[in-house]
């Protein structure tokens, strides 16, 4: 990762005692809190009365990675993950380690979304829908990161699983399945509390169950009913290339998740620049509130380190808001001009010359995060522009993002 774009946010998720420089006018505090920097990375070698040496140069510094993602459209851009599981499913991690990590890569918000009807520790920790969202909480506040209480509804699949997040309790949701009838029920309580739901990696055992990756009749009654908003077309490592043509031809919310069940650590590979799957919302303000206004208005994209995946509207604002060209610095003697091509995001972008004949520009163009490269090109008085595809920003299934570049 790049230490230099990285900030330092003084806190711990365990209960530390805080003692104040000023000692007479303040007295210590014991909470899930703030640590100086001072404590945590002062005196490298240093030898106590008692014999002991520290080494602290060897903790891990309490520093969090700042994203480059352009605001647009005069809305501020969120990362958030809004689809991931603890212990108290079928995930491998605490709560508060959910919140950790989100910290640490930059995450504005999250959401835990335990299974519902499916609990294979449950013979270790007691069945409580509720409980991952409470341990988290409190870390989550500290942190600054924002928390969105959900549940994964788990049915069969067809019809598949469901998000519902924005929720209320989630003690009485339904565990009983086996029927269609049964799973619309179970939707319909998630309905009741006027939740965000969204369907799951539709793509998910396409392979091997029959009808598995369709637009089937179970799910069009949910979005006539109004209980479907929105579709995972980027769930983890796969890209659901059909789920993102029904959400662009029904009105519907473009998701993008880790669904993350170890440890982000162990899936992602961060030292090489990689960031886990997620959905970039544009809302009014940084808030809970401003993230289902968001949702509801479906202002988002799926983003997986080197892939976008949203209408063109949006995909288009986060390239022009990323990417500029700037005027010939330079002409030789043969007619060849150089200018700069910025990329100030961490977005990754792949554009390739969509017109065979133009061959005095370059024929592919790749812009790696927050860099700049030499564009070489021989302008042509009464060519104004040469279009390209961008071949990782995908605006449907198989339709790519078409941008300009002028002389």
């Amino acid at each position: 990762m790049n230490c230099e774009r990285r900030i330092s946010l003084f806190w711990e998720l365990s209960s530390i005692t805080i003692i104040p420089t000023e000692m007479k006018n303040f007295p210590s505090l014991t909470l899930t809190a703030f640590l100086f920097a001072s404590m945590i990375q002062a005196g490298a070698h240093t030898v106590a009365d008692n014999g002991i040496t520290s080494l602290e140069e060897n903790r891990r510094p309490l520093e969090r990675v700042l994203l480059q993602i352009p605001d647009i459209g005069g809305f501020v851009t969120l990362k958030c993950d809004l689809h991931m599981h603890t212990v108290f499913s079928d995930g491998l991690v605490w709560p508060t380690t959910r919140v950790q990590e989100a910290w640490f890569e930059g995450l504005d918000a999250i959401c835990i979304t335990d299974h519902i009807e499916y609990q294979p520790h449950k013979k270790d920790i007691p069945t409580n829908h509720n409980r991952s969202y409470e341990i988290a909480r409190g870390s989550a506040k500290m942190g600054n990161i924002l928390l969105v209480k959900g549940s994964e509804l788990t049915r069969d699949t067809p019809p598949g699983h469901f998000n519902a997040i924005f929720i209320g309790d989630a003690s009485d949701y339904l565990e009983e399945k086996g029927s269609l009838e049964l799973d619309k029920k179970a939707i319909e309580k998630a309905a009741a509390q006027d939740a965000f739901i969204f369907w799951n990696h539709p793509g998910w055992k396409a392979s091997s169950i029959e009808g598995s990756y369709e637009w089937i009749p179970f799910v069009d009654e949910l979005k006539k009913a109004g209980n479907l908003h929105g579709i995972e077309v980027i769930n983890g490592f796969r890209f659901h290339r059909k789920a993102l043509d029904w959400a662009l031809e029904n009105d519907l919310t473009v998701m993008g998740s880790s669904d993350v069940h170890n440890s982000i650590d162990y899936d992602y590979d961060m030292q090489k620049g990689v960031h886990r799957s997620m959905t970039l919302v544009f809302a009014k303000d940084r808030s809970a509130e401003g993230i289902r206004e968001a949702l509801d208005q479906r202002r988002t994209v799926a983003w997986s380190t080197k892939l976008l995946a949203g209408s063109e509207k949006w995909v288009r604002a986060l390239y022009e808001g990323s990417v500029t060209v700037g005027k010939a610095y330079s002409t030789d003697k043969r007619g060849t001009s150089y200018a700069e091509i910025t990329n100030t995001s961490d977005f990754y972008f792949e554009l390739q010359r969509m017109d065979p004949d133009q061959e005095d520009w370059p024929e592919n163009i790749s812009l790696n995060p927050q860099t700049s490269r030499v564009l070489k090109f021989k302008a042509d008085p009464k060519t104004k522009s040469v279009s390209y595809k961008v071949t990782n920003a995908y605006i449907g299934g198989d339709r790519n993002l078409v941008v300009e570049i002028s002389n």
